[in-house]
């Protein structure tokens, strides 16, 4: 008869710091806007705040209304998801979220944060605006709300201070002049915009008739 001895194996018990480490949260950047075109402007800037701060992805959000334009005539959301798409295409650390074209009404950034706090609240996001709009912060909707969700990250922008009392990331990207409503004009005066948008979005534009007649 053999002589057996046994042994209980305590379980290894993980101090909260390890257990954060060993799963640590996702980084998630946030890129919001009318996207009436996307163009490269938008691919550069997300790229370089994903490279920067390290992010797993960079998750677009076309807006249905957006609130801090001036009412005008936007582009049927079909084309502007259309043409996102085409755009993002290809770039694993790219993704799209319609959660705001099918909420329809106004947009607001504070609304968005919290449905994807609610669904993920483990993930740390970043909300990417131009240094442009880090001075009109204090007018945003439940802005002081809004800074306890989310992590503000403002690009520079030539001719734009970026004092604030929010906190907010200032990230340096290459000064890319250019813009949706440029693009829609050079359309309806007839000039190129190769190299301005992808060759997808551009063929897009081309095929759909869009921005013939803008004023």
């Amino acid at each position: 008869m053999s002589n057996l001895v046994s042994k209980t194996i305590e379980p290894e018990l993980l101090t909260e710091a390890e257990v954060l480490q060993a799963n640590p949260s996702e980084k998630v950047g946030l890129l919001g806007g009318t996207f009436n075109p996307p163009h490269i402007g938008h691919l550069i800037i997300a790229e370089h705040v994903r490279d920067q701060l390290g992010l797993e992805k960079i998750v677009f959000l076309p807006s249905h209304t957006p609130p801090h334009k001036t009412k005008k005539n936007t582009l049927d959301s079909k084309h502007r998801v259309a043409m996102l798409k085409g755009t993002l295409d290809g770039n694993r650390h790219f993704e799209i979220d319609l959660r705001e074209i099918e909420r329809k009404g106004k947009s607001y950034t504070y609304d968005t944060i919290k449905q994807l706090k609610e669904t993920d609240p483990d993930t740390e996001f970043y909300f990417i605006i131009g240094a442009d709009m880090v001075e009109d912060l204090p007018n945003w909707y439940k802005i002081d709300e809004l800074v306890k969700l989310v992590q503000f990250v403002a690009v520079n922008r030539p001719g734009y201070s970026n004092i604030t009392h929010y906190p907010v990331i200032m990230i340096d990207v290459p000064d890319i002049n250019i813009s949706s409503s440029l693009i829609r004009q050079k359309v309806a005066d007839g000039c190129s915009i190769r190299y301005l948008v992808t060759s997808e979005t551009e063929k897009y534009i081309e095929s759909e008739g869009l921005y013939k007649n803008e004023e």
